[in-house]
């Protein structure tokens, strides 16, 4: 027997806990969901039913189940006393009227539309965004009354194909003058891309960076983490930052350019976009940064639940260049001449044909220009292609143990290796699963895939003179 008193003559249960009072009235009293069902799409419909059994009569007003669903936001953690609320929809419905319920098993259905607009679950250090449904069996005065909850879980699906420019890369580049031995002076040059703005769970972030150290002193080892930042609005906004994964490299001796390549491991982390929820944001991006001196720069990118489709991008890309063709050829197009606008006017004497211009070889037309082009970055246009094989060994991709309390109950499949701990640390939010093992499966639409052979890690490997030479001009 398990009970929680909330205040006198109320009695809160847990669905499906079997309880009893001390007078044996209500000894069942839980919600189930259809097909056992606990993740649901914005637009779907929840049915299910509520299950009373009892040992005596039992007298009572009404029964109403109530469905609703909110967002909470706190300014300590892990607290429910919430500061700011924010609600996005509340249904109730009776299911039973006044009357006295017999001795027995007593079932009752029920059905709730869940709105378009309402956003995915969440859990985090500051605030929730939770859905539930709730039963109430009110009892007449001096007698008390009884009720239950279940929690359920919204998943809007984030497909980044939808998302502006997501196969562009995120690109940013610093410059940064330190000091070092008190007196000498140095400047360090970092740039850095993602092959793509746009990655779901399981693949794979393609880093390029290059340095170039103009200082008499090497610098730190190179580091790329993937990063999280969830921000709950309030008075005074509270930003949470962690790192997700981190992977690490070598240093750039005094005077010389280098560039690095890196992956990072996507693991199962909730979508970046919490849209139709105006209380909490969540933004991932890509820090890459100089142990020493103090160099950092960030590639914000989006987690989504449906990955990039190649075919969606050649079409776009196809439509795009047929736009195009259509207004080149609507501005070549003649205005039609003055003989037929203006039938009056006399017709004008044809010209004299101009001197025949010297013919040209046809091939020449489509030969490129024998001048060698202009000497540009390894991977720039004109320039060598890069290799996107990313040859660099490196150290294994470190996973905070931490990083995924925002989405608890998020699973690697059998088949994908990480470092951190199977269950979410003590004191963690992650105790309570928004997208439960069971269902996540069906909701991932993109394959898992393996994780690279990671072997031992190396410096960064220098530029080619070529490159050397177009950097500094």
């Amino acid at each position: 027997m398990r009970m929680l008193f909330v205040r006198t003559g109320e009695l809160l249960t847990l669905a499906g806990v079997r309880i009893g009072d001390n007078m044996g009235k209500l000894q069942e009293f839980n919600i189930t969901f259809d097909k056992n069902k606990d993740v649901y799409n914005p637009g779907e419909s929840i049915t299910g039913n509520v299950s009373i059994k009892l040992g005596q009569l039992l007298q009572c007003k009404a029964i109403k189940v109530n469905c609703n669903g909110f967002c909470g936001i706190t300014s300590k953690v892990n607290d429910t006393a919430w500061t700011v609320e924010e609600q996005y929809f509340n249904s109730t419905i009776s299911v039973a009227d006044k009357g006295t319920l017999k001795e027995g098993e007593h079932t009752f259905p029920f059905k709730f539309l869940i709105p378009e607009t309402a956003p995915t679950s969440f859990e985090g250090n500051y605030g929730r965004i939770i859905y539930r449904v709730r039963v109430f069996i009110d009892t007449p005065r001096f007698s008390k009354d009884y009720n239950t909850e279940k929690p359920f879980y919204l998943l809007r699906l984030l497909n980044l194909n939808e998302v502006p420019d997501i196969w562009e890369p995120s690109t940013s580049a610093v410059t940064q003058q330190f000091t070092y031995m008190l007196v000498k002076t140095g400047t360090v040059v970092l740039k850095a891309q993602t092959d793509m703005k746009g990655y779901t769970q399981g693949q794979i972030i393609k880093v390029l960076a290059q340095i170039h150290n103009q200082s008499g002193k090497s610098t730190g080892n190179m580091a790329a983490s993937l990063m999280q930042r969830v921000t709950y609005e309030t008075k005074r906004p509270t930003h949470d930052v962690r790192t997700i994964a981190e992977v690490e490299g070598g240093v750039v001796k005094a005077g010389k350019e280098s560039e690095w390549k890196e992956q990072i491991i996507v693991p199962p982390l909730p979508q970046s976009s919490l849209i139709g929820c105006e209380l909490i944001k969540m933004d991932y991006y890509v820090k890459v940064c100089l142990k020493s001196p103090d160099v950092m720069l960030m590639l914000p990118i989006h987690i989504g639940n449906i990955s990039l489709d190649k075919k969606l991008r050649s079409s776009k890309k196809a439509s795009a260049a047929c736009s195009a063709a259509a207004e080149d050829t609507q501005a070549s197009a003649s205005p039609p001449s003055d003989s037929t606008t203006n039938p009056n006017l006399p017709p004008r004497p044809a010209p004299k044909p101009g001197p025949r211009p010297t013919p040209r070889s046809r091939a020449s037309s489509h030969n490129p220009p024998s001048a060698p082009p202009a000497d540009l970055p390894q991977g720039a246009e004109g320039g060598t292609p890069m290799n996107d094989g990313f040859p660099n060994k490196r150290q294994s991709q470190l996973v905070s143990p931490n990083a995924f309390s925002y989405a608890p109950g998020l699973f690697f499949g059998g088949n994908q290796q990480h470092n951190g701990p199977s269950t979410v640390p003590p004191g963690s939010t992650g105790a309570t699963a928004p997208y439960p093992t069971e269902n996540s499966a069906s909701l991932m639409p993109t394959p898992l895939i393996l994780p690279p052979d990671y072997g031992a890690s190396a410096y960064p490997q220098e530029a080619p003179p070529s490159y050397d030479d177009s950097y500094n001009t």
